[in-house]
């Protein structure tokens, strides 16, 4: 390594010169630094530029015995000798810059006064040494030789450095890292390369580590500057995040504030508009609109309705429905919304939101009849968010409707009242949200007392194939001297789970009550089409008399079969109980009269009930008893219950069937399913099942892009004849046509129901070897189905 650098050292210290320079240029330019430290990088700079350059002349010019050569021989060498220390100076100057900008009330340590006079000493003597030979001398070839007193041109070059060094770790806490390193190598690589220097002759070792670490001196002050403009940047953004986060925080407050403060004016309105803001933003989500897009959603369906503001109490609080001119004022309320958030004039979708948000997508509404896409899409979300919110809860001159009923709405009304996009959504997440985490209202009660006979009824305990065992303790009687007093069970159906007394709410959850059964030889039937029970021995009831009476349930159900076994204190039995059909659920609600039902719990048994396990005592009852053509019949009690065969769809397939809902269904998707899927053997769920897309013949549909992507297209006919009366014609019978095409990679599903019009264009991601379709649904019979 030494003779290579020995043989391009010239080349080396042209390279190193130029490299200086050209720092020297730019730190002229550089705007990071303060003056007096540029200046101090400057001098540095150019005393290494210089230190170098003269030494590289003295080279040049060895043994050259011209008058020019003997004169910057000499020249030459006395600046080498002289920069040296210089160099040293210098550096005590940048050093003591360093250290006032961080420490600028604090005295400077002595020592580097020391070291400044010091590296003046070195000047001085290098002076001498010029007119003395103490360093070096020439001969008479004009060459340079080492003299007496070469070793005390290190002395400085060495000592001064070191005690520099004591200086950089007292105040190493306040140079960055950066700086930190540069200054270690400015020290101890110039003194590395000195006591090498000592060993090696004829190369200029530590004049070029000097000019090196110079250049690596101002590489690293730049990284650090820009280091510190990067961090300051990060803070500024940190403190402007911070600001905006406090704004928002500011403005949501603000916000939902001004929302409280207008729904004071009634009741009923409380914690409405937070809701449609939730679902307003639950749909953006699901629409898939940026975070941005999303909270725009939120502000703009938490303020939609500060309109209220300006209607009279005579209109916000009347009791019963509004009439023409209830209605005439209660229409101002999204222009005075509008009005109001116009002024907030950074943010114009709120404005939008409120003044739009009762537009119809079928231009019906106000206050400027708009028609679909000219409504602003996000008034078209918060209708439907706000229709939602409104249905399900309770108001001044209406109760609150069920979500299915919801549900229904928005299938009916989506493309006449709302924006059938966001009207599927809804039904998307509706769909979603069902039977997601029970609310403590929802949850099934630890404890129940009954005083009088039925005056609480536990929420009920849905019975289906899997076996369930239900527990509790009972105290009686609550009152001595008080006659009867017993536990009981109803069995019944309802779409909320809950038993019903009055007419309006049996009629809005669709309430069937089966029977009451008590722990003894007595039940009631009422809906059931039968109940029949036997006595069975308790092999537990000597211990179970020891406690606190124990009552144990276990139930499970086949088809329309229920089977429950009923342990008490002194009895157990074994009943039997027949429902309406096989679409009906059924339900355990506990209550009793003059007891206290208490440690309520519910587990799973881990068996299931099959076909045979349970007698059956009632005939089937069968709405397909009729002649089949290509398929069997078919019949589905409840959502994909049943599937007719797979058909393969090789070109072109056309199926027709008769479809008749059964007596109780009541809501639109009460209908015939058409599933479109791939599998190893053909069948629904069979080895390496993919389903590309399940489509209702009410115009809902359930696509997967897993494998495929959808075309869903949807259309309402003149011919069609409204809801109620598609339902009716539904439940009498009617015929059906579904044509399927498979053209390459695409798969074309077409039907028409009673002016429902629908088309699905499925473009599968990987072609499957075989496509298949089968026909589902929901309480509904399908006869009569031939395949073409």
């Amino acid at each position: 390594m030494i003779e290579l650098i020995r043989a391009h050292q010239l080349n080396l210290m042209l390279v190193l010169c130029g490299a200086c320079f050209i720092l020297v240029f730019l730190l002229l330019i550089t705007r990071f630094l303060s003056k007096s430290r540029k200046l101090v990088l400057i001098g540095m700079e150019l005393i290494a530029f210089f230190l170098l350059w003269f030494d590289r002349l003295a080279y040049v010019y060895a043994g050259d015995l011209s008058h020019k050569a003997y004169i910057m021989v000499r020249v030459s060498n006395f600046m080498v000798f002289f920069l040296t220390s210089g160099i040293v100076f210098t550096f005590n100057l940048y050093l003591k810059e360093l250290i006032i900008n961080r420490e600028k009330n604090k005295p400077l340590p002595k020592r580097l006064m020391l070291i400044a006079l010091l590296s003046l000493l070195g000047m001085i003597l290098a002076v001498i040494s010029a007119f003395t030979g103490l360093y070096y001398y020439f001969d008479e070839s004009n060459t340079y030789h080492r003299g007496s007193g070469f070793l005390i041109a290190y002395i400085i070059p060495v000592v001064c450095p070191i005690m520099q060094y004591t200086v950089i770790r007292q105040y190493r806490k306040v140079f960055s890292k950066l700086i930190y390193i540069s200054l270690n190598l400015y020290i101890f690589v110039p003194i590395a390369c000195g006591i090498l220097q000592i060993f090696t002759y004829g190369i200029s070792i530590v004049n070029m580590s000097m000019v090196a670490v110079s250049v690596a001196l101002y590489i690293f002050t730049y990284l650090d500057i820009n280091n510190t403009v990067e961090h300051a940047h990060e803070i500024e953004i940190k403190n402007m995040l911070g600001e905006q986060e406090r704004m928002h925080i500011l403005f949501s407050q603000t916000a939902e504030a001004f929302v409280s403060a207008i729904e004071k004016r009634d009741d009923f309105e409380k914690g409405k508009a937070k809701k449609i803001a939730e679902y307003s933003k639950k749909l953006a989500i699901h629409a898939g609109k940026s975070d941005e897009e999303c909270e725009k959603a939120y502000y703009a369906g938490l303020l939609h309705d500060v309109g209220l503001i300006g209607l009279p109490d005579s209109v916000i609080n009347k009791e019963t429905e509004y009439d023409d001119e209830d209605l005439k004022i209660y229409k101002n309320k999204p222009i005075i919304g509008g009005e109001i958030l116009s002024c907030i004039t950074e943010y114009p979708y709120l404005y939008r939101g409120a003044h739009y948000a009762y537009e119809r997508w079928d231009g019906k509404g106000y206050p400027e009849g708009l028609k679909g896409d000219e409504i602003p899409e996000v008034a078209r979300l918060i209708a439907v968010a706000a229709a939602y919110v409104n249905m399900t809860t309770n108001s001044r001159n209406k109760e609150a409707r069920q979500k299915f009923e919801a549900r229904e709405f928005f299938v009916k009304e989506a493309g006449e009242i709302f924006d059938p996009y966001y009207a599927d959504l809804m039904v998307k997440l509706l769909d979603s949200e069902y039977g997601e985490g029970e609310s403590e209202e929802e949850k099934l009660e630890k404890e129940i007392e009954c005083r009088e006979y039925r005056v609480n009824v536990s929420k009920g305990i849905p019975i289906d194939n899997s076996v369930i065992k239900v527990g509790f303790d009972c105290d009686m009687p609550l009152e001595a001297g008080y006659g009867f007093s017993a536990p009981s069970i109803v069995l019944f159906d309802s779409y909320d789970g809950r038993t019903h007394y009055n007419e309006k709410a049996i009629q809005s959850y669709k309430y069937n009550e089966y029977g009451e059964i008590w722990f003894d030889k007595y039940s009631i039937t009422t809906g059931a089409r039968k109940i029949e029970e036997k006595k069975i021995e308790d092999k537990d009831k000597k211990e179970r008399k020891k406690g606190k009476p124990h009552f144990e349930i276990i139930a499970g159900r086949y088809e329309d079969h229920l089977r429950l076994t009923m342990i008490g204190k002194d009895y157990a039995k074994e009943v039997v109980v027949a429902l309406p059909n096989n679409s009906a659920s059924a339900f355990i609600g506990l209550t009793g009269e003059n007891c206290r039902l208490t440690n309520i719990s519910v587990e799973l048994t881990g068996e299931s009930i099959a076909l045979g396990d349970i007698p059956r005592i009632v005939d089937t009852v069968n709405y397909i008893d009729h002649l089949e053509a290509d398929l069997p019949n078919v019949q589905i009690d409840r959502p994909r219950s049943a599937y007719t065969e797979g058909v393969e769809v090789k070109n072109r397939l056309k199926i027709e069937f008769n479809t008749m809902s059964l007596p109780g269904a009541c809501l639109v998707w009460h209908c015939p399913y058409i599933v479109v899927y791939s599998s190893d053997d053909g069948s629904i769920g069979g080895p390496n099942y993919r389903e590309y897309t399940m489509i209702k013949v009410n115009g809902e549909n359930d696509i997967h892009d897993e494998y495929a992507t959808n075309k869903f297209i949807m259309k309402k006919k003149p011919e069609f004849p409204g809801w109620e009366e598609w339902k009716r014609i539904n439940k009498e019978g009617v015929e059906c046509q579904v044509t399927f095409e498979k053209k390459g990679s695409q798969f074309i599903l077409k039907t028409e129901n009673q002016g429902i019009y629908i088309e699905n264009i499925t473009n599968f991601k990987e072609m499957p070897e075989k496509v298949y379709v089968a026909l589902s649904g929901d309480q509904v019979a399908l006869t009569d189905i031939r395949v073409s």
